[in-house]
């Protein structure tokens, strides 16, 4: 309206609209923002490789601790030194820690290079210990090779990291090859090997570490794409051959029959799983207390070795395993991530071979000591007591460890924290982000 004064100001700036992206409101709520960087932080590239580090070196330091617990009273009975068992772990955590570092310091090709052989090595070491005079018997199963005096090799153990670098780099050139579209370069000649491997051991009697094999067999075919018919095939053959050797064993039958077992059973052959339920339910909450089992005191048959886990129960309590457990989950995630995330085909079936290797292993291991598989000897992986079993499984971390660090943004991140002047970099761009930001209403 002509002649009309200007509507009046206070002088005060106009409100803003209200604002609801996902970033104000998880700036807004806490529980948001926690999330939000809980997610951010384990985006990162450098996750996994903290993560296979952490939990790797945090289950060999603990498995130390409960040898040296568990197998005091064994020692002791035995007429040796209470810290026996343990010196022999220390020295192979220490031989394994220095497998560790050069496998994750060697390239890529190197370790392509290596597959052929290990692999000739391994078979013949698992040839030998079928020769009379130079295999070692231990309860029923000829797998082992004196090596002098109290020292002894599990050729099997090191079986399992060969059929996984030798099936990773078949694949690999397989894949480059554009091959692996045909089922029959598939299977061939990576099947027929591993079923080498597995006669070798089952000559010896070790169904648990052919069980163990036969997983990281489908672990690398489930990495490489295979179809499910070929899995469903390949699976009832080696079903019906599992089902076949444990009828034709009264051993495998008998461990068979305890699942689920209240009673040790006539001639208490279910007394090992039972008293390790015993062990595991008298711990309680957080346990008796470090060195304080009752069950390692003769009452629970390989109490450092496969049924460490129980010990650990009963000592540390459901706190004790339940990290255990979250360990191995975090080991386990990683390297699923590291598979993933890479380019290289040969970096994504090791890397799916070595985290089928040590899952299946600790599920199978945990399973037999909570009642729910059959007890199949194996050791728990970086845990139980054992140097044959502890070293390959040291240089498998290692290939992960390496392969984690290989991503393009892992090494792109490593090289920034190595150079002079990194911190000051990443400081700049926190602040360059942080005045990026729009500010909230005052």
């Amino acid at each position: 309206m002509a002649g009309s004064s200007p509507p009046r100001t206070t002088g005060r700036p106009a409100a803003p609209p209200r604002k609801t992206s996902k970033v104000y409101r998880a700036r807004v709520n806490p529980a948001r923002r926690l999330y939000a960087q809980a997610k951010r932080a384990w985006d990162r590239p450098l996750t996994a490789y903290y993560l296979i580090i952490g939990a790797a070196l945090l289950l060999t330091v603990l498995g130390l601790v409960m040898v040296y617990s568990a197998s005091m009273i064994t020692a002791l009975q035995m007429g040796l030194s209470s810290s026996y068992f343990f010196r022999k772990q220390f020295v192979a955590a220490v031989i394994g820690g220095v497998l560790l570092l050069i496998a994750m310091r060697m390239p890529v090709k190197l370790h392509r290079a290596l597959a052929y052989p290990i692999l000739a090595v391994s078979v013949f070491l698992m040839v030998l210990v079928q020769v009379p005079g130079i295999g070692v018997s231990i309860n029923g199963n000829q797998n082992w090779i004196t090596l002098g005096g109290p020292f002894m090799l599990q050729p099997s153990e090191f079986g399992k990291l060969a059929l996984i670098l030798w099936g990773a780099d078949l694949l690999a050139r397989k894949h480059d090859k554009r091959l692996l579209t045909q089922w029959k370069h598939m299977l061939v000649p990576l099947v027929p090997v591993a079923f080498m491997l597995l006669g070798l051991i089952m000559l010896g009697g070790d169904m648990g570490t052919a069980i163990l094999l036969t997983a990281i067999l489908f672990g690398l075919l489930w990495t490489a794409g295979a179809p499910t018919r070929l899995f469903v095939g390949v699976l009832s053959v080696a079903a019906m051959i599992g089902l076949l050797l444990i009828k034709t064993s009264p051993n495998r039958m008998a461990r068979l029959a305890c699942l689920g077992s209240a009673d040790a059973g006539p001639g208490d052959m279910c007394w090992q799983g039972l008293h390790g339920i015993y062990a595991l339910a008298s711990g309680g909450l957080f346990g008796s207390g470090l060195g304080a089992s009752v069950e390692k005191w003769g009452q629970l048959p390989e109490a450092h070795t496969d049924f460490i886990f129980a010990i650990t129960g009963e000592e540390l309590g459901l706190a004790g395993t339940l990290s255990v457990l979250a360990l191995f989950a975090a080991l386990g995630y990683a390297g699923i991530r590291v598979a993933g995330r890479t380019e290289d085909p040969f970096v994504r079936y090791a890397a799916g071979g070595v985290t089928t290797w040590i899952t299946a292993q600790a599920v199978v291991n945990i399973g037999a000591v909570l009642g729910l598989l059959p007890i199949a000897g194996v050791p728990l992986p970086l845990f139980s007591y054992g140097g044959s079993a502890l070293l390959p499984t040291m240089f498998a971390v290692g290939l992960l460890i390496a392969f984690a660090r290989d991503e393009p943004a892992a090494r792109a991140a490593l090289a920034m924290r190595r150079s002079p002047g990194g911190r000051g970099m990443r400081w700049n761009t926190m602040r360059r982000r942080a005045s990026a930001r729009p500010s909230r209403e005052r």
